[in-house]
């Protein structure tokens, strides 16, 4: 998540940059350092202001669970965590899913991989 993108989702949640410190339980200062691109987003503030879009969102846009919109076979599905927890609307939450055919562990990458999503595309396109 790059400086413009975590300002765009901070007014889009309606909060003012110090709202948003103590919702991410982080200070004022470092926010206004993402925003500025000083410094950059941390993989656990990316999770977390994806994760506030996600509870405001699912009201308007109830997803389907990503094994539905991914077609995931059985076997696929048995070893996912997003399965096991059935948690289908925030796979991308969490590390372990299996997308693609494979485990995904690294958030980096896994991120690259979710951004390209349908499941998380409406957050991003928010």
């Amino acid at each position: 998540m790059d400086s413009k993108e975590l300002s765009h989702f901070r007014k889009k949640l309606n909060k003012t940059q110090e709202e948003m410190a103590k919702l991410l339980g982080t200070s004022l200062r470092a926010v206004h350092s993402y925003e500025q691109g000083w410094r950059s987003v941390p993989p656990p503030v990316e999770r977390q202001i994806f994760f506030l879009l996600s509870r405001k969102l699912r009201d308007v846009k109830k997803p389907k669970p990503c094994w539905v919109t991914r077609k995931c076979p059985a076997e696929r599905k048995e070893k996912c965590p997003a399965w096991e927890f059935q948690c289908g609307d925030l796979c991308w939450f969490i590390n372990g899913t299996v997308c693609a055919g494979t485990v995904q562990r690294d958030w980096k990458k896994k991120m690259r991989l979710c951004r390209k999503c349908e499941v998380l595309q409406p957050l991003v396109d928010y």
